[in-house]
C-alpha cells in the first residue's frame, strides 16, 4: 500500500491573509520513479495517486481518521506558526526606528 503525508499549506509570499491555511491536505508519496516519454518528451509515471490525487480535510483529526479507516500509512508534518507582527506605514518614519535607511 502507498504511503501518504498529511500537511497544511504554507502561506505564500504574495498572500496577506490566511485563506486556505487552516485546511489539511493528504497527498500520496511517489511509489515509482518518473519516466521520460520518448514520443511526447514529457516526464511522468504510471501511478495516478502520486500526482493527481490530493484530498482536503477541515481538520487534522478528519485527515488521520480517513487514512486509518482506509488503511493508508501516513506521516503528519507539523503545521507552520503564523504569528506576524502587525506593521503600519508610519513605522517607516518613526524616531524609534532601529534599522538604517537603505536608499
Amino acid at each position: 500500500m502507498s504511503k501518504a503525508r498529511i500537511y497544511r499549506l504554507a502561506k505564500t509570499a504574495t498572500q496577506s491573509g490566511k485563506a486556505r491555511t487552516k485546511e489539511w491536505w493528504l497527498e500520496f508519496e511517489p511509489t515509482e520513479p518518473l519516466r521520460h516519454d520518448p514520443l511526447t518528451g514529457w516526464v511522468g509515471g504510471g501511478s495516478t495517486l502520486e500526482r493527481q490525487v490530493r484530498l482536503r480535510f477541515p481538520s487534522l483529526e478528519a485527515a488521520t481518521a480517513y487514512a486509518e479507516r482506509h488503511g493508508i500509512a501516513y506521516e503528519v508534518e507539523p503545521a507552520a506558526d503564523y504569528t506576524a507582527k502587525p506593521k503600519s506605514y508610519a513605522d517607516n518614519f518613526a524616531y524609534t526606528r532601529r534599522e538604517n535607511w537603505t536608499h
